[in-house]
Protein backbone atom coordinates (compact mmCIF):
# COMPACT_ATOMS: atom_id res chain seq x y z
CA UNK A 1 0.00 0.00 0.00
CA UNK A 2 1.47 3.52 -0.67
CA UNK A 3 1.24 5.97 1.81
CA UNK A 4 -2.40 8.21 1.34
CA UNK A 5 -2.92 11.76 2.05
CA UNK A 6 -6.12 13.11 3.24
CA UNK A 7 -6.45 16.54 2.23
CA UNK A 8 -9.14 18.43 4.88
CA UNK A 9 -12.54 20.00 3.74
CA UNK A 10 -12.10 23.91 3.50
CA UNK A 11 -8.15 23.73 3.62
CA UNK A 12 -5.01 22.64 0.98
CA UNK A 13 -3.64 20.89 4.29
CA UNK A 14 -2.84 17.29 4.08
CA UNK A 15 -2.22 14.44 6.40
CA UNK A 16 -1.23 10.80 6.14
CA UNK A 17 -4.85 8.79 6.33
CA UNK A 18 -4.72 7.53 10.19
CA UNK A 19 -6.87 4.10 10.39
CA UNK A 20 -7.18 4.81 14.37
CA UNK A 21 -8.61 7.95 13.75
CA UNK A 22 -10.83 6.45 11.43
CA UNK A 23 -11.66 3.41 13.89
CA UNK A 24 -12.64 5.73 16.35
CA UNK A 25 -15.25 7.77 14.82
CA UNK A 26 -16.95 4.61 13.19
CA UNK A 27 -17.12 3.38 17.16
CA UNK A 28 -18.02 6.58 17.82
CA UNK A 29 -21.25 6.49 15.10
CA UNK A 30 -22.45 3.08 16.75
CA UNK A 31 -22.30 3.54 20.05
CA UNK A 32 -24.09 6.63 19.69
CA UNK A 33 -26.86 4.72 18.39
CA UNK A 34 -26.68 2.32 21.33
CA UNK A 35 -25.01 -0.69 19.49
CA UNK A 36 -23.60 -2.99 22.10
CA UNK A 37 -19.77 -2.82 22.30
CA UNK A 38 -18.33 -5.59 20.68
CA UNK A 39 -20.53 -5.27 17.40
CA UNK A 40 -19.30 -1.41 17.65
CA UNK A 41 -15.85 -2.76 17.51
CA UNK A 42 -16.81 -5.36 14.76
CA UNK A 43 -18.39 -2.90 12.70
CA UNK A 44 -15.81 -0.33 12.79
CA UNK A 45 -12.64 -2.76 12.42
CA UNK A 46 -15.04 -3.93 8.97
CA UNK A 47 -14.97 -0.53 7.49
CA UNK A 48 -11.40 0.24 8.17
CA UNK A 49 -10.33 -2.91 6.59
CA UNK A 50 -12.75 -2.33 3.65
CA UNK A 51 -11.53 1.35 3.63
CA UNK A 52 -7.57 0.43 3.42
CA UNK A 53 -8.58 -1.75 0.51
CA UNK A 54 -9.75 0.83 -0.83
CA UNK A 55 -7.08 3.61 -0.46
CA UNK A 56 -4.89 1.13 -1.77
CA UNK A 57 -2.51 2.55 -4.51
CA UNK A 58 -4.41 6.04 -4.17
CA UNK A 59 -1.55 8.78 -2.94
CA UNK A 60 -4.40 11.47 -1.65
CA UNK A 61 -8.39 11.59 -1.57
CA UNK A 62 -10.33 14.04 0.44
CA UNK A 63 -11.82 13.73 3.80
CA UNK A 64 -15.65 14.19 2.36
CA UNK A 65 -14.10 10.55 0.11
CA UNK A 66 -13.08 8.78 3.07
CA UNK A 67 -16.96 9.54 4.83
CA UNK A 68 -18.78 8.96 1.88
CA UNK A 69 -16.81 5.08 1.49
CA UNK A 70 -16.81 4.49 5.37
CA UNK A 71 -20.22 5.16 5.34
CA UNK A 72 -20.99 3.23 2.35
CA UNK A 73 -19.65 -0.21 3.92
CA UNK A 74 -20.88 1.15 7.60
CA UNK A 75 -24.24 0.83 6.17
CA UNK A 76 -23.98 -2.87 5.18
CA UNK A 77 -22.85 -3.53 8.92
CA UNK A 78 -24.74 -0.87 10.77
CA UNK A 79 -27.37 1.35 8.57
CA UNK A 80 -28.34 3.44 12.03
CA UNK A 81 -24.62 4.21 12.61
CA UNK A 82 -24.06 4.85 8.61
CA UNK A 83 -26.82 7.38 9.11
CA UNK A 84 -25.03 8.93 12.59
CA UNK A 85 -21.78 9.01 10.74
CA UNK A 86 -23.04 10.56 7.43
CA UNK A 87 -24.72 13.14 9.34
CA UNK A 88 -22.73 14.08 12.87
CA UNK A 89 -21.55 17.22 11.37
CA UNK A 90 -25.17 18.46 10.60
CA UNK A 91 -26.74 16.88 14.21
CA UNK A 92 -23.98 18.67 16.77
Amino acid sequence: MTQTYVVRQGTHNSEAFNPVKLHSSILWACMAVRAYEGEAHAAAEHVCKNVIDWLDEKTEVTSADIQRVSTSFLKTYHPEAAYMYQQHNLIL
